[in-house]
C-alpha cells in the first residue's frame, strides 16, 4: 500500500496542502500550545495550523507538562493562560505587566479538563478570557459550550485584543479552507446530516 505523501511544509497530505493560504505572522509574546495526545491524532485539529503561523511558537504534546522546562524559574510571573477563569485580567492589565508566554489548551473540553486536573499549575496562573461577542466558524466540529471556539479562533482573537489595532485573523485562512476542504470532501448531503441536524 502505497503511503500518502505529505507536504513538507504544512505537514499535510499534498491533496489537502494549505501552504498557499498559510501566513507567517510575529507577536509579542511566545505562543505555547498544550495539546492533548488523542487530539494530536485528529487529522482537523486547528493546533498545528495557529504554531505554523505564528513565529516563535511551540506546540507541545502530552498529558503532564513541567513548567518549569516549558516556561523557565519565572513561569508564573511571566505566563498568562489564555482559558475562562475568575482571576481573568484584561488585555490591558497583560501589555502593562511583563509578560513573556501566552499559553493556550487543545483537546476538547473533556480532555482540556483533564490537563487541568493532571497540571494543577495551570490553576496557578493569571487567566485571560477571550471576549464573549467571538463566535466559532468551526463547522466541522461542535463544541458542548456556547462560546466554545477552536484553538486557532482562541489563539486569533486573543492575539487581536492583545495587540489591536494589528489584525491576525489572516491566520484563519488556512483553517477555514481545511474546514471548505473536509465539507467538500464529505459532500454537502452528508455534512448536512451528521453536523448540522445533529
Amino acid at each position: 500500500m502505497t503511503k500518502r505523501q505529505h507536504c513538507p511544509h504544512c505537514d499535510r497530505p499534498q491533496r489537502t496542502c494549505l501552504c498557499d493560504v498559510t501566513v507567517l505572522r510575529d507577536c509579542a509574546y511566545r505562543l505555547i500550545i498544550l495539546q492533548d495526545p488523542k487530539e494530536a491524532k485528529h487529522a482537523l485539529s486547528s493546533a498545528p495550523l495557529l504554531a505554523k503561523s505564528i513565529r516563535g511558537s511551540q506546540l507541545l504534546v502530552g498529558e503532564i507538562f513541567s513548567p518549569e522546562e516549558i516556561l523557565g524559574d519565572h513561569w508564573q510571573r511571566d505566563s498568562v493562560l489564555i482559558f475562562p477563569g475568575d482571576n481573568s485580567v484584561s488585555a490591558a492589565d497583560i501589555q502593562h505587566r511583563a509578560i513573556k508566554n501566552l499559553i493556550l489548551l487543545d483537546g476538547t473540553w473533556r480532555k482540556v479538563a483533564r490537563i487541568m486536573h493532571l497540571n494543577p499549575w495551570l490553576n496557578t496562573l493569571t487567566h485571560f478570557t477571550i471576549a464573549a461577542n467571538n463566535n466559532s466558524q468551526y463547522r466541522i466540529r461542535r463544541s458542548p459550550r456556547a462560546d466554545g471556539l477552536s484553538t486557532i479562533e482562541a489563539g486569533v482573537c486573543a492575539l487581536n485584543e492583545l495587540h489591536a489595532p494589528q489584525d491576525f485573523s489572516n491566520v484563519l485562512l488556512a483553517f477555514n479552507k481545511m474546514i471548505d476542504m473536509q465539507i467538500a470532501a464529505m459532500g454537502p448531503e452528508t455534512f448536512d446530516k451528521n453536523y448540522i441536524k445533529r
